[in-house]
């Protein structure tokens, strides 16, 4: 094994948001929170990944959309139940099947103290679509034709063709809102040379309930109460993402009371966690895949024989039970259960390694190969990347595995320098086209989120169906044949959907994770 420069990453790739002490009269404790359990406090949370972006349309991966999830609002919010609630947008309505119309907060300011209005939503969306910034969360909104200004606070958003599940994209930390101040400068320094994104990821400016202190790339972030957003802000005065790539140390520091939430929480530690006196674990049910992509443009991962010889000889229950300790579900294809368009009819490439070592030597590789296995350095990644290089041995196919920083191991497999690679993927929509458009279409190559590279007709032409056709039925028969289709051509082993796994002191009150695995901190408080 060799492993290059590690520094965190746990998470998926996309696939998220100094305030004073209650003065009310309550005794402050040592760690800032109020004696009788009222707002106040700073929020510790250990996680594995830093960010690689605060803006919020610069990235697509679940470390950042935690973190931006907090610091900026969407139009709509999707709640645990994959409902659409009102957010920014007060009321919308259908038009017509083409257009939707959308009634604003008039009382919404944003963390530099200008407006929230209609103009405000129509750059943003024009930025998100805007080929020079290049958006890898593009994908989310590029049926949209036009955004149109009724007045102050009302909105027309247009689509080229009707989209069902446009509320939850545009629930998506993807559609976050920016101050039109911070997207005017960002354009400015992009004029300049700089960028995308180089003034928005540094100061980012929403109108969450948090609003940004600092970042100390590697290290962490620290983002504060925002006591002027118009429900009221937080309850805790800070909350600091803090990077501890060692899960041996997060358990430690929840331990000693250094940390109020540790995420990840490995499989294997959970017990341990729940054993102690003052914090336990919590557990939640994902939209989340993780899987085993190949390079569908690199020999010999181009022969589709080759690839579902790797998928037959992937023992995915013992990855579950062996490494996750049976925390998630066996996936047999792309969406998860729970997820719009999920078909449990769907017949799996099933584990036979006898039939592997046949397909392989079909396709002319019976004394196999050389490749390599990327991950980052989440350590159930790096046990199954093990997994698989024992497994791959019996068909003489040697692998080295390469461990790799996450910001780095994102840029590389994006820009199709891998073999085969291990990664997660979130559907936060809850929706099939979320799961599956931007990892398998052929416009989506690279960042955006089809890091195999795969092109193939017919999966785009189901995709392109599936996310015009406005009958649910028929969109679930178009997921069907789609997850059929992608069960053959196998451009991944579609490993496990995870449960979420934390750690949180017994101090911390009102914290969750959604099932899209962003965490809910609005109404955390910290006691004594």
């Amino acid at each position: 094994m060799f492993l290059a420069a590690c520094a965190g990453g746990s998470d998926d790739a996309d696939s998220g948001d100094g305030g004073s002490t209650d003065d009310g009269g309550s005794e402050e404790t040592e760690d800032g929170a109020t004696a009788d359990g009222g707002s106040g406090g700073d929020l510790m949370l250990n996680v594995l990944s830093d960010a690689s972006s605060l803006d919020p349309h610069g990235s697509n991966d679940v470390p950042s959309s935690n973190i931006q999830a907090n610091i900026y609002e969407t139009l709509v919010f999707q709640n645990a139940d994959n409902e659409i609630e009102p957010l920014l947008a007060e009321s919308w309505e259908s038009v017509d099947e083409l257009t939707w119309e959308f009634k604003l907060r008039e009382d919404v300011t944003f963390h530099d103290g200008s407006a929230f209005n209609a103009d405000v939503v129509k750059a943003n969306l024009d930025r998100v679509l805007d080929p020079d910034v290049a958006s890898p969360r593009g994908f989310l909104y590029e049926m949209i034709t036009e955004v149109n200004v009724i007045d102050e606070y009302n909105v027309q958003i247009k689509t080229e063709f009707p989209f069902a599940p446009l509320l939850a994209h545009l629930s998506h930390s993807g559609g976050g809102m920016i101050s039109m101040d911070a997207i005017e400068e960002d354009y400015a320094a992009m004029e300049g040379g700089s960028e995308p994104g180089s003034v928005i990821a540094q100061q980012p400016v929403g109108t969450g309930f948090f609003k940004f202190e600092s970042w100390t790339p590697g290290e962490e972030v620290v983002l504060a109460n925002n006591e002027e957003h118009w429900d009221g802000g937080a309850q805790v005065d800070t909350v600091t993402f803090r990077v501890v790539p060692e899960s041996g140390t997060r358990v430690a520091e929840l331990e000693t009371g250094n940390a109020h939430i540790i995420d990840p929480l490995q499989p294997n530690e959970v017990s341990r966690v729940d054993s102690l006196p003052d914090a336990s674990a919590q557990i939640q049910g994902s939209t989340s895949l993780s899987y085993l992509g190949f390079n569908t443009e690199k020999e010999p991962f181009n022969n589709e024989q080759v690839r579902q010889a790797i998928s037959m000889a992937v023992d995915k229950a013992s990855i579950i039970e062996g490494i996750y300790d049976g925390y998630g579900v066996e996936a047999v294809g792309p969406i998860p259960p729970g997820v719009f368009g999920y078909d449990d009819s769907v017949e799996p490439l099933e584990y036979n390694m006898e039939e592997a070592k046949a397909l392989l030597e079909e396709a002319g590789f019976a004394d196999g190969f050389s490749t390599s296995i990327w991950t980052n350095d989440n350590p159930q990644r790096m046990d199954t990347a093990v997994l698989v290089q024992e497994a791959l041995a019996e068909l003489n196919i040697e692998v080295e595995i390469e461990v790799m920083e996450f910001g780095s191991f994102l840029d590389e497999t994006a820009a199709g320098n891998h073999d085969m690679f291990i990664l997660g993927w979130s559907t936060p929509t809850a929706d099939a086209d979320y799961a599956t458009y931007a990892l398998f279409h052929s416009s989506q190559v690279g960042a955006p989120g089809n890091r195999s590279f795969l092109a193939d007709d017919e999966v785009d032409q189901l995709l392109d169906q599936g996310r015009q056709e406005t009958d649910q039925d028929a969109r679930s028969e178009i997921y069907a044949q789609l997850q059929e289709r992608l069960v053959e051509v196998a451009p991944m082993v579609y490993i496990h959907h995870q449960e979420y796994l934390t750690g949180v002191s017994d101090k911390v009150s009102g914290f969750s994770t959604l099932p899209n695995g962003l965490y809910q901190l609005k109404d955390v408080t910290i006691s004594e």
